[in-house]
């Protein structure tokens, strides 16, 4: 006899969640970027970002850098490059991150909380905080070089 449960799904609406910022299909952006509203990304993001907001990884986008996001992560694309090593990307989430069945993780994932979903697919190491982790490779996210 098999026992079948129902499989959670994971559905967003950026529109409905106020996220007001967005890189296209096709977009690349690089270099100390921050963002206030959420952040939707479809395309190519890299280099040191901080995201005020929640960010929606969506099936195709890439994101790759120091990643520091004041809300919840949602990975339906790949938190950093294909082949590439763990330090290369890593990411602090200070809400909750989702990695959907689409959602691919090389990177150094970080988060208060963590929902996987059947076929989420974790290649780099990753890590609950706790209140009060005090991380010193992401607090130089879009730092004050003087």
């Amino acid at each position: 006899m098999e026992l079948k449960t129902p499989q959670d799904t994971l559905t967003i609406d950026p529109v409905a969640m106020n996220v007001v910022n967005r890189v296209a299909a096709g977009g690349q952006l690089q270099g100390e970027l921050e963002f206030n509203g959420g952040l939707l990304v479809q395309g190519e993001i890299s280099g040191h970002i901080r995201v005020n907001g929640p960010l929606i990884i969506w099936t195709g986008g890439v994101v790759r850098g120091r990643i520091r996001v004041l809300g919840d992560l949602y990975l339906f694309g790949n938190l950093g490059a294909a082949g590439a090593s763990a330090v290369e990307t890593s990411l602090e989430c200070q809400g909750m991150a989702y990695v959907s069945k689409t959602g691919v993780s090389t990177g150094t994932l970080m988060a208060r909380r963590l929902q996987l979903y059947d076929g989420a697919n974790l290649q780099g190491p990753f890590k609950t905080l706790k209140l009060g982790d005090n991380l010193p490779v992401l607090n130089d996210v879009l730092a004050d070089p003087t």
